[in-house]
């Protein structure tokens, strides 16, 4: 990830506090319903699937994900899934900053542990899978870490950080851990322009947003940036930015009881009804259920944990 880009396509959501920097999301899904929007956040994040299948995007890299495996995402690695079949999907992520394991002082756990996951020289693979029995070993980490988070029992926090560590015991043995620091140049090159066509739809979603103003900013023809944009996050521009609207709304709907059609103008919609159509058909209920809990969608959470 090129440093200099680190408000890019960034989520906004604070995971934890500053004295523990984690937070775990449980999201359950109707069958149809869309996965995670392309983000991406500074902390790092374990993504367990525990019902259904999909499909999973880290940066430029497409996999199956299936119910008992997860991914490791970097900090700054962009992220999606997408459905993969007509069938509901459950998960849980969690979501950590890497200083969470620093050492108060540098001794060898941050030299040869701490800091390689840091730089991303000496991380976990991204792909987690119970065939491989050291593999599955981190699996029920995550297991046992996402069940003391839930229960908050006493001293959940030592729990999960010493867990954490184990995890990192476990992968230091030769071939188990994967180097990211490195990436192909024409992957970072799309991964940049990509973030930077967010990070405008981020500050201007209240605003009418052209594609052609879009295709200036990389730039590219109009036509050959839909395509480029659909290739890289399987929506077109205007799914990928009422989609980014609906999200924003959804907020405002769980946190104000202002009118929708003045919740719909401030999102960037002028138009109540076709708010109320896109809302609908992204979240599975219209946004005065939402508002009321009655919808099925996971919420605003639904885009991102």
């Amino acid at each position: 990830m090129d440093r200099t880009s680190q408000r890019l396509l960034k989520e906004d959501r604070v995971h934890g506090d500053v004295m523990f920097p984690l937070a775990a999301y449980w999201i359950e899904l109707p069958a149809g319903t869309p996965v995670l929007d392309t983000h991406w956040h500074e902390e790092a994040e374990f993504f367990m699937l525990l019902e259904g299948e999909i499909l999973f995007q880290v940066d430029t890299d497409y996999f199956p994900l299936k119910a008992g495996e997860a991914v490791f995402i970097e900090s700054g690695d962009i992220h999606a899934a997408y459905v993969s079949n007509d069938s509901p999907c459950k998960f849980c992520a969690l979501v950590f900053h890497p200083d969470l394991l620093a050492s108060a002082q540098y001794d060898t756990i941050q030299q040869t542990s701490i800091l390689p996951l840091q730089e991303k020289r000496q991380s976990f693979p991204r792909h987690i899978r119970p065939g491989i029995p050291w593999q599955k070993e981190l699996l029920i980490h995550l297991e046992r870490m996402m069940e003391v988070y839930a229960n908050k029992m006493s001293g959940f926090e030592v729990f999960i950080k010493g867990s954490l560590l184990i995890m990192l015991s476990l992968i230091a043995a030769e071939g188990r851990s994967v180097n990211h620091s490195q990436s192909d140049g024409a992957d970072t090159t799309k991964i940049n322009r990509l973030k930077k066509i967010i990070l405008y739809i981020q500050d201007n979603y209240r605003e009418p947003i052209r594609t052609r103003d879009l295709s200036e900013l990389v730039p590219m023809s109009e036509g050959q940036f839909c395509r480029f944009f659909k290739a890289m996050t399987r929506k077109t521009p205007v799914d990928y930015i009422n989609s980014y609207r609906i999200r924003q709304a959804a907020d405002l709907l769980q946190q104000s009881e202002r009118k929708i059609s003045d919740i719909a103008l401030e999102v960037g919609f002028d138009n109540a009804s076709y708010f109320i159509k896109v809302f609908r058909k992204a979240m599975k209920c219209s946004p005065s259920e939402f508002r009321k809990g009655l919808g099925q969608a996971a919420g605003p959470g639904q885009l991102h944990p």
